[in-house]
């Protein structure tokens, strides 16, 4: 890590400059970027995004492994360092949960490698999922416990509708998990790296993406009922009792026991073909 991007050496001048104290904790550890740069297969002349890129220390790996990167860094600030740092940067000073990703991704095959915002994290991570073909991975660094969500298997505790609509998009993976001492302040909370491969269209069966979101959130917004009761509250007792018998699925188990399929075939099953 060189002195540019080192929170130590950084911070104090940055904070100096712009009369605030920053509430996010970078990461001070180089060893953690390479191993992301090395998970998502970063090599020369790839396309990469950064989302919030915070002081550098990841886009200066980035760069050195030859991508060519795109950082999206809200806060005036640390937008202003990473374009005093790093000039080869395509600089998009923005807030990434408002952008049209047609627009800031154009074409094909992108890479996702960040330490990504934790309040905003997950829906990065969908909306990013949900881009099929325009990015082909993500390698991203969230809060341990979102990470587990993601990539939870069918009938644990941590299996949820955030897993089922991400399995719909992609495959993913925890990597390697971060201790809280590779972030300057250290955050109180546990880090995970996960990696996200975007499959070429969503497994969604013959019903839309969004139709199959719908289903699976209604299953799981009362995770103590049956699916039966789940279903009826949103769709009626006879629709739900229809497709629960047409898709072969038990109207006593709960949502965190049907895997991907079954939720594609209770979709199908409520809906029918669009």
């Amino acid at each position: 890590m060189s002195d540019r991007t080192d929170p130590r050496k950084v911070l104090p001048e940055l904070q100096r400059r712009a009369a605030k104290r920053f509430g996010q904790h970078f990461l001070a550890r180089p060893s953690v970027c390479t191993r992301m740069v090395r998970v998502a297969k970063v090599a020369p002349g790839d396309r990469v995004l950064e989302i919030g890129p915070g002081l550098g220390v990841l886009t200066e790996q980035l760069l050195e492994a030859g991508a060519e990167v795109t950082a999206i860094e809200v806060d005036d600030d640390l937008a202003g360092h990473i374009g005093r740092t790093f000039p080869a940067v395509r600089l998009l000073h923005t807030d990434a949960t408002r952008v049209d990703w047609a627009e800031v991704l154009p074409g094909e095959g992108w890479k996702v490698v960040a330490n990504l915002p934790y309040n905003v994290g997950t829906g990065l991570v969908m909306d990013l999922a949900r881009q099929h073909g325009r990015v082909a991975s993500l390698t991203v660094m969230l809060q341990a416990e979102v990470v587990e969500r993601l990539v939870a298997e069918a009938g644990s505790r941590t299996y949820g509708a955030v897993t089922v609509e991400l399995a719909a998009h992609a495959e993913a993976r925890a990597v390697f998990a971060i201790p809280p001492d590779a972030f300057v302040p250290p955050p109180k909370v546990r880090s995970l790296v996960a990696q996200i491969d975007v499959l070429p269209a969503p497994r969604t069966g013959a019903v839309v993406p969004g139709w199959l979101d719908r289903v699976v959130r209604a299953g799981f917004a009362q995770r103590r009922k049956t699916l039966k009761n789940a279903l009826t509250a949103v769709f009626g007792a006879d629709r739900a009792t229809s497709a629960l018998q047409k898709s072969g699925i038990d109207g006593g188990l709960r949502a965190e026991r049907l895997d991907l399929s079954s939720w594609v075939a209770l979709s199908e099953a409520l809906h029918g073909p669009t």
